[in-house]
């Protein structure tokens, strides 16, 4: 009896383990992987498109902060730039979602596909999209690991190289240009991706668009790299109209990341500047009522109603710089306010709705910086026309936000014609108007504020600020990074400069 069990459980094992090795393979494939074959790379670069959408924190509290536009004058976890204030809490966000998010997605794709001959326009887009990412980290922070980035998985790099913006900017322009030309109409269609459905000639003018901005931002460090830059753009074909932005669109499942600061917690903090509001109340600008919205007499938060809720230009008061909880009041009596819940807000309704498209990459800031780019001679044309465009094609851009913020012709042709091309004082009124152009794209209004020089802002005068010179400059660090890579990143703070705010990047020096 004992010799027949002993029998009957040797037989089990052998049968078992002649099963598990004819089923080895499918038991150890990670089916639900997204790095593995099972998906297609297209799903993943879609999630990386996705990830673009900028991170509440860094670009409200910081990007727009420093160029003017929004501000809060209460603390804590929402400091930043309305108090000059190192505040790494939200600094990093920027960081931390383009690395987590973006270039690990993007890293995936082209780890898998690079030797693929049969995805050579997906490796194209990939490289494309991974180029906006890395120029967007790099101009927010400066020195950042570029090339050992998102190398984790497949080589192991988990503690990345901090590589010099400049080496990084000739290395994205090598990107761009070779992702371009390999694009090609008989290679594989990409028709699952969610930008440009596939459209080939959207994805060059978008890679040509982004070179032109790059080739624009080192104007002051590089100039004949930057013309070179400029003008092979610009021959290659840039975008033609608000039907090639690069826009990241939401619904109320996907929501656009300010929409909850908007429409949140928070929606009871943020105000329109001052020097915002009064640009585009002086110059009569029809953008002022697609974009603000006032409470007006509101003396609390919950005192915001519909009821009271005006977006007449005319009733609209932006909130002056450097002010806090504290000592806002003074402002408000100034002005003759209820309160500071009385001043100008976003229009949460349309601008800052959950559901509200964020623009990375338009066609109105394109042909501005084709405007600036004509008025140096480095590109033919005439600079009048592409501000012209540039001007128009915003105003029509939000439209997309819905019918209380479309803007209509009679008013786009009466602004132009009030606000006529000065070519005497070209370069201002250039980037004055892409200042207004890139509203809640903070990383481009930042970056070209301190590329430009304009608008010409009085700086933020509150008193126990982080820095010492006249704006921030540059985000520090995340303190993740200084607590896991800080060998590298010390390396990189001894190149650039202190880890601080108003620490210059490359090509802002």
């Amino acid at each position: 009896m004992k010799n027949r069990i002993n029998s009957f459980l040797v037989f089990v094992l052998v049968f078992l383990t002649v099963s598990c090795e004819n089923n080895f393979d499918e038991i150890n494939t990670n089916t639900v992987d997204p790095t593995s074959d099972v998906v297609d790379p297209v799903y993943i670069i879609n999630n990386a498109i996705i990830g673009l959408s900028f991170p509440s924190g860094t670009n409200i509290y910081y990007d727009a902060g420093v160029v003017q536009q929004i501000v809060t004058p209460n603390s804590g976890i929402i400091s930043g730039a309305n108090f000059n204030q190192d505040n790494r809490d939200v600094s990093d966000d920027q960081w931390q979602d383009y690395y987590e998010n973006v270039i690990k997605h993007t890293s995936d794709v082209i780890n898998q596909i690079s030797e693929a001959s049969d995805r050579v326009n997906l490796l194209s887009i990939t490289r494309i999209v991974e180029a906006y990412a890395f120029s967007v980290l790099t101009d927010e922070y400066g020195d950042i690991p570029y090339f050992e980035a998102g190398k984790g998985f497949s080589d192991q790099v988990v503690l990345p190289a901090y590589d010099q913006q400049q080496v990084i900017y000739l290395d994205l322009i090598k990107e761009l240009n070779e992702a371009i030309a390999a694009l090609s109409d008989g290679a594989d269609k990409i028709d699952g991706e969610i930008m440009y459905g596939g459209n080939l000639d959207q994805w060059r003018r978008l890679g040509n668009s982004l070179l032109l901005r790059i080739g624009m931002r080192l104007s002051k460090v590089d100039v004949s790299l930057a013309q070179q830059t400029v003008a092979n753009a610009f021959s290659s074909g840039v975008m033609e109209s608000n039907d090639d932005n690069f826009v990241v669109r939401h619904d109320n499942n996907f929501t656009n990341p300010y929409g909850g600061v908007f429409n949140g917690g928070e929606a009871n903090n943020f105000y329109l500047v001052e020097s915002f509001i009064d640009f585009l109340s002086t110059n009569n600008d029809p953008r002022l009522a697609a974009l603000a919205i006032r409470y007006v007499g509101a003396t609390s938060g919950p005192g915001q109603t519909l009821e009271i809720a005006s977006k007449d230009p005319a009733d609209q008061v932006g909130m002056p710089m450097g002010f806090d909880n504290s000592t806002i009041g003074q402002a408000v009596a100034d002005r003759g306010l209820a309160s500071f819940y009385d001043f100008s807000q976003v229009d949460r309704f349309t601008i800052g709705a959950n559901s509200a498209p964020m623009f990375l990459c338009t066609y109105g800031q394109t042909q501005l910086l084709l405007a600036e780019a004509a008025t140096r001679g480095w590109i033919a044309g005439n600079p009048a026309s592409f501000y012209e465009n540039g001007v128009r094609a915003h105003m029509e851009q939000l439209a997309a936000y819905g019918e209380n913020s479309t803007i209509s012709n009679t008013d786009i042709d009466a602004y132009l014609a009030n606000n006529l091309f000065d070519g005497a004082n070209a370069y201002e009124q250039i980037n004055n108007q892409y200042w207004v152009a890139s509203f809640l794209n903070g990383p481009e209004a930042f970056a070209n504020f301190r590329r430009s020089g304009f608008p010409e802002l009085t700086p933020n005068p509150y008193p126990g600020q982080d820095i010492s010179s006249d704006f921030i400059h540059r985000l520090t660090y995340p303190d993740s990074e200084i607590a896991v890579n800080k060998a590298n990143l010390d390396a990189a703070v001894g190149r650039m400069g202190p880890d601080k705010l108003d620490t210059r990047v490359w090509w802002d020096n």
